[in-house]
């Protein structure tokens, strides 16, 4: 060991410091601060869906044809302390989906949309007329084109945005099906065409957009469309699937129809 030249004293350090473990706060979530748009609010996967968005810290607008629904999940997102603003919509309506785009655009940048709008009339394919067919497309594929046609529009200035559709796996190739459904699986089928339209339109703006297909989930439509199956997830699953994915880099994905074999 060797000592100072000058003075023959121990050399003198810095005093050490001690390591200090900082401990990581909660990620900061994408959606947070961020304002979105839920079509289908009002019951279903449609309201779960608005319920976890709103809890990631966005400003959720509900929308959806009943008013009083709609007032009660806006009701509910802010009593657990989140924004939501309640617009009822006919999404099949081209001059109410510009008046809800509208609302938005008077309230700040819009950054996601989830279309969870839809409708089904059980009837077996001789037996369905026009007007349930015509009612089915229009909620299911023409509801959720006129939203997202609008959203689009709204994100391209921004150069970003992202886009949720749901489908379903009655809408999906070599999936089981099911009689007295088929306005609403050609409706489906139609939602993710246009998903992947969307995304391949998208890319260059910045604008993610995917499909989801559940299959069986425990919601008013699946009693309707077939009481006999016994679903494996429940709104809220799907619900906080959807803002999870919301909230994941979609570009990677984008254009993807995610099914959900939740057929118990």
């Amino acid at each position: 060991m060797h000592t100072s030249g000058c003075t023959g004293a121990w050399p003198v350090g810095k005093p050490v410091q001690p390591m200090l473990r900082q401990t990581p706060g909660p990620p900061v979530r994408w959606l947070a601060g961020r304002l979105a748009v839920v079509t289908g609010a009002s019951r279903g996967i449609g309201a779960a869906t608005a319920a976890a968005v709103a809890a990631a810290g966005a400003h959720v607008l509900l929308a959806a044809r009943d008013r009083q629904a709609l007032d009660g999940v806006a009701g509910q997102i802010k009593d657990a302390g989140g924004q939501a603003t309640p617009v009822p919509t006919d999404v099949s309506d081209e001059a109410a989906v510009e008046r809800l785009f509208a609302e938005v655009a008077g309230i700040g940048q819009l950054s996601a949309l989830v279309c969870a709008a839809g409708v089904l009339t059980n009837a077996l394919f001789a037996e369905t007329t026009s007007k349930m067919w015509h009612e089915t497309l229009g909620v299911n594929l023409t509801g959720t084109f006129l939203c997202c046609r609008a959203a689009f529009t709204a994100m391209v200035p921004a150069g970003e945005g992202r886009i949720v559709n749901i489908a379903s796996l009655s809408g999906v190739y070599a999936t089981e099906k099911f009689p007295g459904l088929a306005a609403y699986n050609v409706s489906k089928y139609g939602v993710v065409g246009l998903t992947e339209a969307v995304a391949v339109e998208g890319k260059k703006h910045g604008i993610s957009a995917i499909c989801l297909s559940p299959g069986a989930v425990d919601t008013e439509m699946l009693r309707r469309a077939n009481p006999a199956l016994r679903p494996g997830l429940t709104p809220d699953d799907v619900g906080e699937l959807i803002a999870a994915l919301l909230d994941s880099p979609l570009a990677p994905v984008s254009g993807a129809n995610i099914p959900l074999f939740s057929n118990a």
